[in-house]
């Protein structure tokens, strides 16, 4: 099988170009199966029910999350009840929402998705490490198909978790960061590995945040508003061609459209 993995969707114009290129993206590719982390796609920061909704008609068949996600207090309203989405795992017992779910795609095959938070420079979670052994082991009689989004800020974290999985998830992808790194690879038990997808919205910006507005908080220290910026919109992540049988991954391509 054929997967597609969009890395952090940036407000409206990573909707919008996800909108006008995805369907064609997919016949390109022949794919099977997308997933998109969604947690800035709400003005750039969480993620709405209207919003969801929006990605799924655009062509995205699963969103993970991250530490956004509870942003935008609509997620609250829905995020029980919505089958198609997973915030990270590690949050505490009882926190709302699902940290991996196991579905069956159109072809009938089962894949496991898993969204985890790193906890190096970002929010004291629980152990990324453990509860990734937990999951795994609670599905691992239910597919070979094991899907990870480590959305974590240091590349030695992510790294770490790609090594610690190999063999036991069919790719590992990290997000967070919006820069797409160019260390792409299959470990040599089968992983497919990327340490960032990379971004999904306006190109001209810094993280899909207004230029000035950046520069002007590094330069003044004081408060300032972020806004997403405008211009031309860039589509980052990567391609993944899947042993059904074994669940290992045989091939791992990154994806960089631009606007002209």
């Amino acid at each position: 099988m054929i997967l597609m993995m969009i890395g952090d969707i940036v407000g409206r114009p990573g909707r919008t170009i996800l909108r006008e290129k995805l369907p064609l993206l997919r016949k390109e590719y022949e794919v099977d199966f997308v997933i998109a982390n969604g947690e800035n796609a709400a003005g750039g920061n969480g993620i709405t029910q209207k919003i969801a909704q929006e990605l799924f008609i655009s062509g995205i068949d699963f969103l993970t999350m991250g530490n956004h996600i509870w942003d935008n207090k609509d997620v609250f309203n829905f995020i029980e009840e919505e089958a198609r989405m997973v915030r990270p795992a590690n949050y505490p017992s009882g926190t709302p929402g699902k940290g991996y779910q196991v579905i069956k795609i159109e072809s009938g095959i089962s894949i496991g998705i898993i969204n985890i938070s790193g906890r190096t420079f970002m929010n004291a979670l629980d152990c990324p490490f453990r509860t990734a052994d937990a999951i795994i082991d609670k599905i691992k009689n239910s597919t070979s198909i094991v899907i990870v989004d480590f959305h974590a800020e240091a590349t030695s974290e992510k790294i770490a978790m790609g090594w610690y999985l190999d063999g036991r998830a069919t790719l590992v992808a990290g997000t967070h960061t919006h820069v797409q790194t160019a260390d792409e690879r299959i470990l040599p038990n089968g992983t497919a590995y990327i340490t960032d997808l990379g971004m999904t919205g306006p190109m001209n910006s810094i993280l899909g945040i207004e230029k000035e507005t950046v520069i002007k908080k590094f330069i003044s220290q004081l408060p300032v508003r972020f806004e997403v910026a405008k211009g031309p919109s860039q589509i980052n992540g990567i391609i993944v061609e899947i042993d059904e049988q074994t669940g290992k991954a045989q091939k791992i391509q990154r994806m960089d459209i631009k606007e002209i």
